[in-house]
C-alpha cells in the first residue's frame, strides 16, 4: 500500500497535498445495500433476506450472505478497475450492517470489518473509497434502494431516526479519521425530504456531529429531490463537495433513441449538458467542487439501442472532463441490465431465478429494470380515475403517474412476488447456497468489454 493524503477541498478542486485530483470512479451497488434489479430479487432487500431465511434455513442463509458479501468484491476486483485508470469506489451500504432495529444506538462490529475489507482491497491497488449510507433508518427517501417497502420517507419526520444516523456517523467516522485512502464520507444518499424543511437543519447538525470526531475528511453531500436540488441546503460548508445525480433520460429502461425523443423530450448532446448544467449550477455558483456520484445508462441486449446507450455515456464523460468534474458511474457489478462486471447468464444462481426474471419483466416490478408494457391493462383505468377525481394531485417526488405506479408496480406486485424468490431456492442445502453465491465473483464473471473500454479512455483523457 503506497503513502497517499488525506484529501481535501479548496475552492473548486479537489487537493492531494497540493495536486488537483478528479475522482474517476464506480458505485458498488448492490453490496452492502443490495437491490432488486442488481441481484434478481423482487421488492427490497430485507424482504428478501425475509424469504430466504425461511427457506434456507439459518445455516443456509448464513453461507449464502457470507460468501456473497466476501465474493462481491475482491482484490480481483480492485485491480481490474485500476486496471481501466479508475481511482475511486463509491461503497454504499445499509445502516442495517451496522446497527439492528430492536438494539438502536448499539453499534456492530461487523459492519467495520465488511467496509475494512473494501477500503483495504481498493487502497492495495491506489484507489480512493467514498463511504456512502444508501440505506438510513426510516428510509431517506420513497424508493427500494432505501430498503423502504411503503413509498413514505418517515426518516425526516422522526427525530429518533436522526439520532441514529448521527451516532452512526460519529462511529464511522472515528473508525476511518486516519485512513487517508478514505476520500470522504457520502453520509445520505439521495435524500427526499418532502417539505424540504428538515434536511438544512439536518445536515448542518451532522456535519458538525461528523466534525467533533474527524476534522479532516471531505463530506459529500447530494442535494434533496435525489441528489437534484440544492436550493433548500443553505450556504456551502467548509471541506464539502456538493454532489448531483445525473441520469439521462435516453439511458432509462423505457428510453428512447439517442439522440431522439425520450418520454416527451427530444435528447441530444446539447439536451444532455444543459441538463448537466442545471443540476450543478449550484456548484459553479458557490465555488464548490463537482462530483457526479451517479450516472449511466441501463443496457436491453438490442446492439444499436445499446450502441446508442454507449454513446451517451461517452458525450457525458466529455461533458464532465471539460467542466473538471469528478464522477462515479453506477453500478460496478449485477446481473446484466447496468453493470461493467456481470454473473454470467448460465451461472447455477441466474438460471434459478430466471423464472422470477421473466416474471418481474413481464408484469413490470423492478422500477429501475422493467416497464409498464405487460401490465398497462392494469394502469390505464386507475391513472385515468385519478385524472378524472384527483387532477391537481401532485406528490412528491415526481408527480401521480409515478407514485401510482410506486405503488402499484413497486410495492404491491413486487412483494406479492417475494414468495416466488423464495420458491425459487426451495430443496437448496447449505453448502450448494454457498455455492450460488459464488456466480458473483469477479474470476466467473464477464466484462462488458465496450463498456470497460470507454472507461478506460475517459481515464486516459483525463
Amino acid at each position: 500500500m503506497s503513502a497517499a493524503t488525506t484529501l481535501r477541498v479548496e475552492g473548486t478542486r479537489i487537493l492531494s497535498g497540493g495536486t488537483p485530483v478528479v475522482l474517476r470512479g464506480m458505485g458498488l451497488g448492490g453490496w452492502m445495500n443490495m437491490e432488486n434489479f442488481i441481484t434478481g430479487y423482487p421488492a427490497t432487500e430485507s424482504q428478501q433476506r425475509r424469504a430466504l431465511r425461511r427457506v434456507l434455513g439459518e445455516d443456509g442463509y448464513r453461507r449464502f450472505f457470507e460468501r456473497f458479501l466476501s465474493a462481491f468484491f475482491t482484490d480481483a476486483d480492485a485491480a481490474f478497475l485500476r486496471s481501466l485508470g479508475l481511482n475511486s469506489v463509491r461503497v454504499p451500504f445499509n445502516y442495517r450492517h451496522f446497527e439492528d432495529d430492536d438494539a438502536p444506538f448499539v453499534i456492530k462490529p461487523e459492519g467495520f470489518r465488511l467496509l475494512d475489507s473494501v477500503v483495504d482491497a481498493c487502497a492495495r491497488h491506489g484507489i480512493y473509497t467514498i463511504l456512502d449510507l444508501h440505506a438510513l433508518p426510516g428510509a431517506q427517501n420513497q424508493h427500494w434502494h432505501s430498503d423502504n417497502p411503503t413509498q413514505w420517507a418517515h426518516f425526516w419526520s422522526q427525530r429518533q431516526f436522526q439520532d441514529r444516523v448521527v451516532n452512526l456517523w460519529e462511529h464511522l467516522a472515528e473508525h476511518y479519521r486516519d485512513n487517508p485512502w478514505v476520500a470522504g464520507y457520502n453520509p445520505v444518499n439521495e435524500p427526499a425530504d418532502a417539505h424540504g424543511e428538515a434536511i438544512g437543519p439536518f445536515y448542518r447538525r451532522l456535519v458538525a456531529a461528523i466534525r467533533a470526531v474527524d476534522p479532516h475528511h471531505i463530506l459529500f453531500l447530494d442535494g434533496n429531490r435525489y441528489s437534484t436540488q440544492f436550493d433548500q441546503l443553505g450556504d456551502p460548508l467548509p471541506n464539502c463537495v456538493y454532489t448531483a445525480h445525473d441520469y439521462a433520460l435516453p439511458g432509462f429502461v423505457d428510453g428512447g433513441p439517442y439522440p431522439g425523443v425520450s418520454r416527451g423530450r427530444h435528447v441530444d448532446r446539447d439536451v444532455v449538458e444543459e441538463t448537466f448544467l442545471e443540476r450543478t449550477a449550484y456548484m459553479r455558483e458557490t465555488g464548490t467542487p463537482i462530483w457526479i456520484g451517479e450516472f449511466g445508462p441501463v443496457y436491453t441486449g438490442d446492439p444499436e439501442r445499446d450502441a446508442q446507450r454507449y454513446r451517451l455515456l461517452e458525450d457525458q464523460l466529455e461533458i464532465y472532463s471539460r467542466y473538471d468534474a469528478s464522477w462515479a458511474l453506477w453500478t460496478y457489478k449485477d446481473i446484466g441490465l447496468q453493470g461493467l462486471v456481470h454473473a454470467d447468464e448460465d451461472s447455477p444462481y441466474v438460471r434459478r431465478i430466471a423464472p422470477v426474471l421473466e416474471k418481474k419483466a413481464r408484469l413490470g416490478v423492478d422500477s429501475w429494470g422493467s416497464t409498464d408494457e405487460g401490465v398497462r391493462h392494469v394502469l390505464e383505468p386507475i391513472e385515468e380515475l385519478f385524472r378524472t377525481e384527483f387532477p391537481d394531485f401532485q406528490p412528491y417526488p415526481w408527480g401521480a403517474r409515478r407514485w401510482i405506479h410506486g405503488h402499484i408496480r413497486h410495492v404491491m406486485l413486487a412483494e406479492a412476488m417475494v414468495d416466488d424468490f423464495a420458491r425459487a431456492f426451495e430443496g437448496v442445502g447449505p453448502v450448494e447456497a454457498e455455492r450460488l453465491a459464488d456466480a458473483f465473483a469477479f474470476e466467473a464473471s464477464r466484462v462488458r468489454e465496450p463498456l470497460a473500454a470507454i472507461l478506460a479512455r475517459a481515464s486516459e483523457r483525463g
